[in-house]
Formats: C-alpha cells, sequence, structure tokens
C-alpha cells in the first residue's frame, strides 16, 4: 500500500483590498434577500408550523425561565432541541403569532451562513473567486427554499451559523498552532498553550451549540479531518516507514478531535433516543430496499444539485423494492464519482476533500428519512451541499487555469449560472407562501402522495372549503388505506357537511386499522353525542382519554355528554380538566346550556339555565344566556326579561364586559321587545 499523499502547501495570503470582500459579503447578502425577501410576507403553513412554533405552548408564550428550562430537560414531539427551541421564543418575544418576522430570522440566519461560508473559503484557501462562487452557490441553490422559507426549519439555518462559526475557530486554532510550530513534524498532540485553547474551546462550543440546534452537524470532526488535509495542511509530513508511517500520521489529527468525537456521540445518543419511535418504524424493511434507495437518494438529490426542477415538500416512498436498474445506475454513478475523487486526491484533494463532505454530512439523514412519509427531503442537503460547491468551484478554476482567457470564461460561467439559479430559486420559494400553494405544487411534481393530498385537504378544511376538501381526503385513502389521520379528517369534514353516519362510518374504519387511534376515538364519540346517542358516545370518549388523556376537547364532550344523562358529580371533574376551572353543579349546568345553545338546542338550553337560576337567582352570565336562548326560541319579551335582569346584576357587580354585552343585546332587540321597566 503506497503512503498517502503529501498535504498541499498552506494558501498563500489574500492580496484583493479590504473594500472588495466587503463588496461581496453585501452582494451575497443582497442575493439572500432578493431571493428569499419575500417570505416576509408569507404565511406559516400546516405542517410541523404549529405544533412547534405558533401553537406550542413551549414556544408561543415567548422567552420565560420555565420554558428555558423546560426546552433542556425536556423532548418535545421526538426532539430535543433546546437551542433551536429558545430561538423560536425569542422569535415569539418580539413577533408574537406574526409569520412574516420569524420567515425574516430565517433568511437573515441564511445570509450570515453564506457570508460566513464565504470569508472562511476565503480565510483558509486565499481563493477570493472560488470562495465568492461557492458560496454564492450555496446561498441562492433551488434547494435551500424549503430550509430558508419554512419557518420550522429554524434548526438548519441556525445549526448553519453555529457549524461555520465552529470551523472558523478550527481555522484559527490550526493557524496559531502552525505559528508556533514553525511547521515541524507533529509527532504527538503536545499540549495546547493558552493562547490557543481559547480558539479549541470556541470551536468546541460552537459546536456544542449547533448540535442543539439540529444533530445532523454531528458530522464536523470528520469535516476537520478533511479540512486538515486540504485546504489547511493540517497532516504532519510523510515520515520514513511506508504506509504504516503515513497512517501514524493522523493519530494526533484525531487524537485533538476527541472531544468533538465525544460531543458527535453524546448528539447522536440524544438523537437516537427521542427519535426511537421513528427509526423502529422503519426496521420492517428489507436489506435491499434500504440499500437500494440510500443509493437512489444520495443520486437523487445530486441529481436535484445540478437540475433543481420538480422541487416538493414531500417525496413519498414505495413500500415495493426499487427497481434493480434504479438502484444500478445510482451505484454506479456514485462508485465512479466516488473512484474519480480518490484517483485525483494527488493533484487535486479539492475533489476528495468536496466528495467526502457532500457522503458524509448526508450520512445521518439519508437512511433514517425513510421511516417516515419521506423517501427523501430538499432540506437535508443544505451544508452537505457546500461539499459540491467547493468540489466545483476549484475544479472549474483548476480546469482553466492555464488557458489565456481564464478569467473571462470563468466570470461568464458565473454570470449565467448565478441568475439562472437565483430566479430559479424565487419561483421555488413562492411556492412557499401558504399551505394550499405548497401542497398543491407537491402534487404537481410528484404521483401517488398520500401525506400532500391529506395535507392539503387539511388546507381546504381549515378554510371552510369543505366540499373542495373531500376528494383530496379520498384520494390520500385511496393510495394509503391505512392512513389513520385522513380517515379522521374525511370523517370531521363529512361531519361538518352534516353527513353523520358517513362521518361515523369513516371514523369506525380508522379504528378498525388502528384500535389504539386517539382522535378516531374522540371524533367519533363526538360525533355520536351530536347525533343524540349519548350512550354510544361515552365508552369512545372515555378511550380517547385512556389514550390521551390530556385531550382536553374529549374530557369536555365526555362531560357534556354525563351531564345531558345528569350524571353531575360524574361530568364535572371532566369539565374542569377541560376548562382548568374548579365548578359546582350550578356551573355546570350553565356551562352545558352554553353548549346546547351553541347547536341551537334551545328548549334543552333553556331548562338547564332555568335549573342554573333556581339555584343560584344572581346568576347574572346565566340570566344573559337564558336571554338569547329566548330570543333564539322567538320569544323576545321572555329575553328583555331576563336581559334586564342581567343588566342590574352586571352593574351591580361591577362586571362591566358582561352589562357592555347586554346594552348591546337590547340595543340590537329594541324594536322588537318593550321599554325596560
Amino acid at each position: 500500500m503506497s503512503p498517502l499523499p503529501p498535504a498541499p502547501q498552506p494558501p498563500a495570503p489574500a492580496t484583493e483590498p479590504r473594500w472588495l470582500t466587503v463588496a461581496i459579503c453585501l452582494a451575497l447578502a443582497a442575493m439572500v434577500w432578493a431571493v428569499f425577501g419575500q417570505t416576509r410576507h408569507f404565511q406559516f403553513i400546516n405542517f410541523d408550523d404549529p405544533d412547534y412554533v405558533y401553537a406550542n405552548p413551549l414556544t408561543n408564550q415567548g422567552v420565560t425561565w420555565h420554558n428555558v428550562v423546560w426546552a433542556f430537560t425536556h423532548e418535545n414531539r421526538h426532539e430535543w432541541l433546546p437551542v433551536a427551541y429558545i430561538s423560536r421564543m425569542v422569535d415569539s418575544q418580539i413577533y408574537g403569532s406574526y409569520a412574516g418576522g420569524h420567515h425574516v430570522t430565517n433568511v437573515l440566519l441564511h445570509a450570515a451562513t453564506a457570508i460566513l461560508l464565504f470569508l472562511l473559503l476565503r480565510k483558509m484557501t486565499g481563493a477570493l473567486w472560488c470562495a465568492a462562487f461557492a458560496a454564492a452557490v450555496f446561498a441562492i441553490h433551488p434547494l435551500r427554499a424549503q430550509s430558508v422559507a419554512w419557518v420550522v426549519e429554524r434548526k438548519d439555518v441556525l445549526s448553519g451559523v453555529f457549524f461555520m462559526l465552529a470551523l472558523w475557530a478550527w481555522t484559527l486554532y490550526v493557524g496559531r498552532r502552525r505559528a508556533c510550530e514553525s511547521a515541524k513534524p507533529i509527532q504527538e498532540a503536545p499540549a495546547l498553550p493558552r493562547h490557543r485553547l481559547g480558539s479549541y474551546c470556541l470551536a468546541l462550543v460552537f459546536f456544542a451549540l449547533g448540535s442543539l440546534s439540529k444533530p445532523t452537524v454531528v458530522t464536523l470532526p470528520l469535516i476537520l479531518l478533511l479540512l486538515d488535509y486540504w485546504p489547511l495542511n493540517h497532516v504532519p509530513a510523510a515520515g520514513p516507514g511506508g504506509a504504516p508511517g503515513a497512517w501514524r500520521r493522523w493519530l494526533p489529527l484525531f487524537w485533538e478531535k476527541i472531544p468533538f468525537f465525544l460531543v458527535s456521540a453524546a448528539g447522536c445518543a440524544a438523537a437516537m433516543m427521542t427519535q426511537k419511535n421513528i427509526m423502529l418504524a422503519g426496521q420492517h424493511k428489507g436489506l435491499y430496499w434500504r440499500f437500494g434507495n440510500v443509493l437512489f437518494a444520495y443520486a437523487d438529490y445530486l441529481w436535484h444539485t445540478v437540475y433543481p426542477a420538480g422541487l416538493a415538500l414531500v417525496y413519498p416512498y414505495s413500500n415495493a423494492n426499487p427497481q434493480i436498474t434504479t438502484v444500478a445506475w445510482s451505484g454506479l454513478v456514485l462508485l465512479i464519482i466516488s473512484m474519480g475523487a480518490l484517483l485525483a486526491r494527488r493533484r487535486h484533494p479539492y475533489v476528495l476533500v468536496g466528495w467526502l463532505w457532500y457522503l458524509g454530512m448526508l450520512l445521518p439523514v439519508i437512511d433514517t428519512t425513510q421511516a417516515t412519509q419521506n423517501c427523501r427531503a430538499d432540506r437535508y442537503t443544505y451544508l452537505p451541499q457546500i461539499g459540491i460547491c467547493l468540489l466545483v468551484a476549484w475544479g472549474a478554476a483548476e480546469l482553466l487555469k492555464r488557458w489565456r482567457h481564464r478569467a473571462l470564461a470563468l466570470g461568464m460561467a458565473a454570470a449565467i449560472v448565478l441568475p439562472a439559479l437565483l430566479a430559479d430559486a424565487y419561483v421555488q420559494t413562492r411556492y412557499w407562501q401558504d399551505s394550499t400553494t405548497i401542497w398543491t405544487r407537491a402534487l404537481a411534481c410528484t404521483s401517488s402522495n398520500s401525506f400532500a393530498e391529506n395535507s392539503l385537504g387539511s388546507a381546504l378544511s381549515n378554510q371552510d372549503r369543505w366540499n373542495e376538501a373531500v376528494p383530496h381526503f379520498e384520494r390520500a385513502i385511496r393510495f394509503k388505506p391505512d392512513f389513520i389521520d385522513a380517515r379522521v379528517n374525511l370523517g370531521i369534514t363529512l361531519d361538518n357537511l352534516g353527513k353523520l353516519d358517513d362521518a361515523i362510518q369513516q371514523f369506525k374504519e380508522a379504528l378498525q386499522w388502528n384500535p389504539n387511534a386517539a382522535d378516531a376515538c374522540y371524533n367519533l364519540g363526538s360525533t355520536l353525542a351530536e347525533e343524540g346517542k349519548t350512550a354510544e358516545a361515552i365508552p369512545y370518549l372515555s378511550r380517547a382519554l385512556e389514550l390521551k388523556p390530556d385531550l382536553a376537547k374529549a374530557h369536555y364532550d365526555l362531560g357534556l355528554a354525563l351531564a345531558s344523562q345528569e350524571k353531575w358529580a360524574d361530568a364535572i371533574p371532566h369539565y374542569e380538566q377541560a376548562l382548568g376551572v374548579k365548578l359546582d353543579q350550578t356551573s355546570a349546568q350553565y356551562v352545558t346550556g352554553v353548549a346546547l345553545a351553541g347547536h341551537k338546542q334551545w328548549d334543552k338550553a333553556i331548562a338547564l339555565y332555568e335549573q342554573a337560576l333556581q339555584a343560584r337567582p344572581d346568576f347574572a352570565e346565566a340570566h344573559y344566556r337564558l336571554g338569547m336562548a329566548l330570543a333564539g326560541r322567538g320569544e323576545p319579551a321572555a329575553a328583555a326579561e331576563h336581559f334586564q335582569k342581567a343588566l342590574a346584576l352586571a352593574t351591580t357587580q361591577g362586571n362591566t364586559a358582561l352589562a357592555a354585552s347586554v346594552r348591546a343585546q337590547l340595543g340590537t332587540n329594541a324594536p322588537a321587545l318593550p321599554p325596560p321597566h
């Protein structure tokens, strides 16, 4: 075995004027804003944004000591990303539920990552224009849209900033070490002097912060080893011992990165512990299926880097084994590039470094995505694609280095490639403006996409476009008959269309596929209660609470069902769980009356209000609600009497809000009511 080739010489110091570097940084920021600045007018989408951002009490209450401690000590929906969650708390503190503000923060973080990448590459290589081109392609490539324009992917852009800062600190550490050792061979790992310990520790801290933002940066120690070889020239000179001596050259480099490997191991362990259910979901797949899809995903990410068309939020996987020709071609492409990079390592080390960067950084996500609804995801290319950018930028410069018109040719190529990417990325980003647009685009780019069909149906349902939503839920079920969420959503939609029997059938079919589906149990019980089948509803509502004890709406509906049977002692605890307040029987009767009045069941509501008032004649809210119910039943004179009593009691009790509501009702109904006494 031949010894490893000598590493390249350190880059020559940059000679370009500082204003040019500043101008390139401003240009990168301008390009990022030109593409992604439009997101300041965008909305949240209905995939993960509600659960992790605006409807999550951990983040939407802003920065509190309790929430910060909770973020570090608890997982949330199979994630433990405390730094990312704290950044979302800060956004909520500043912007509240204004989606545009959350989007702008993502854009600013991405711009910072792109600028840091440019400055880092320039510092490490001294090649200003190669660094600028690589950073620009990274900044505005259409594959970035998912990471930047999706609010919940804050973890991508935030971890990107910390990743670049860690590499920057490591570069400072290597430079100071080289200056101290005067380029002498490293035979052992010496103790770190104080002036270098700061840079080393800073790199370690930034790496830890990046891992707490998104665990996919756990490959950073391997990236440091690659950069040690090129372009940092941190690998000691080859010794006389042949291959064993060559491998021994790397041992001190591994040794000095042991703390980084420990942080990486901790990040991997945390990810495995929090996502164990997701990983278990994919273990039933065969070896050929998994291996074939790994090869195809690597090749497909590479193809979308070169030809970024047909990008979608979700790419559905097939349960069938991938075609042998697809697997063979994907494997052949990867093998050819890998062999070429290996053979070119002596004269063109950037090829091997860039290719291994791409392969290595994709490794943590290249297989785990197959356990969910995705066979791949554009956002997973966020940092891995930098390796391809390095390979292309330095490869193009090296290819034309002997040509007299090299500068003109490279400039023209950049003038074609960058505007094309910018225009494509701008269009791709526009699809993220709202839920209906992004899911419509996903359906246009994919086929048999049950997840996208269900998500588009949900988006339409949220806009009360029930009839438009039904076909999407039905197609989702046709593509995937065991899709419980789609069946439940279809049932809810049919319920809102007044087709209660059809809705009940969907909920029952969902429970046939999964008897432990809490949402199906709840909705079946709720719909049965709505039909007046209270005795049938109670077991399903109770079962829903066994499966999900904190389901407030199930507590409330079960309380209503029990109250309808006058089982007040059983109903009150469920009301209290749902409403978060202590109730007595009178208050429970009032709450039940309000619920029945909401469904225009005036007679039942009036009877309950009257029972509440018999027990508590000064119950001002009950008088007001009874007046509303009587007016709804067409008895304006009786309604006016209770409105007057409610107004007198509210005024006496100092309840100004209720008094204002009563006066509004008296004003609205004045022509039909007798004058007040």
